[in-house]
């Protein structure tokens, strides 16, 4: 098994790289590097002219991989996505009872991410402070309806749909499967940002984790319908 996930990868839409990162010892350097330096500057203060010189790279080398730094956001962002999906798919399969493989399936996607050593040019820790911080920017944008067309967001929404339906499994005649599901993914994010800067706005803290209340809410519903 550890020498089957050792040769996993994740796939990502062609159409958001130029040249496959994956392909290349310097288009690993750059998703390692780009990790590392929007986390720590912000996305809007990243360029790849800063990443050129980090790497020691000429900057028109990262353009040979990804056409701008928003194609590239949303490289990491898929990465991230398919890598959630494939933990989800490897920690459920085996389950055969739906209310426990729910409860494990938001027991991923809520929790704190832990660093999977099979990637070993990508931080997955800091990779999902990114998400939480920056996710919403590869998508509030006025290309959203084309991208969207053009199945950038496709991970991201089977991840979704796999919940729904975990979701359904276990309460066929709740009707909101859906809206329930990606508010739990997307709420998530939304939890983790407040636990970090607007503590106030939310119940998370030291003792109460995001999938704590995640939980509770599906739990309530389910015991509901």
């Amino acid at each position: 098994m550890q020498t089957l996930l050792k040769n996993l990868t994740v796939e990502i839409n062609d159409k958001i790289f130029l040249k496959n990162p994956e392909s290349s010892d310097l288009g690993k350097r750059i998703i390692k590097a780009s990790i590392q330096m929007i986390h720590e500057m912000g996305f809007e203060q990243f360029t790849f002219r800063k990443l050129g010189k980090e790497i020691g790279s000429n900057e028109s080398s990262i353009y040979r991989y990804f056409e701008s730094k928003h194609k590239l956001l949303l490289y990491l962002t898929s990465w991230y996505w398919g890598w959630m999906e494939y933990q989800l798919i490897l920690k459920t399969i085996a389950v055969t009872d739906d209310q426990k493989k729910l409860t494990t399936a938001v027991q991923i996607l809520t929790q704190e991410v832990v660093e999977d050593m099979n990637f070993e040019h990508i931080d997955e820790v800091t990779l999902s402070k990114i998400v939480v911080e920056e996710y919403s920017k590869s998508y509030l944008t006025k290309e959203v309806d084309q991208e969207n067309k053009d199945g950038y967001f496709a991970i991201y929404k089977r991840l979704v749909l796999r919940l729904r339906d975990m979701i359904a499994a276990v309460s066929p005649e709740y009707a909101f499967a859906a809206s329930l599901s990606s508010t739990i993914v997307e709420g998530s994010l939304h939890q983790h940002f407040l636990k970090r800067h607007f503590t106030v706005l939310t119940d998370c803290n030291q003792e109460v984790s995001p999938t704590d209340y995640f939980l509770n809410l599906i739990h309530l519903i389910t015991q509901e319908s």
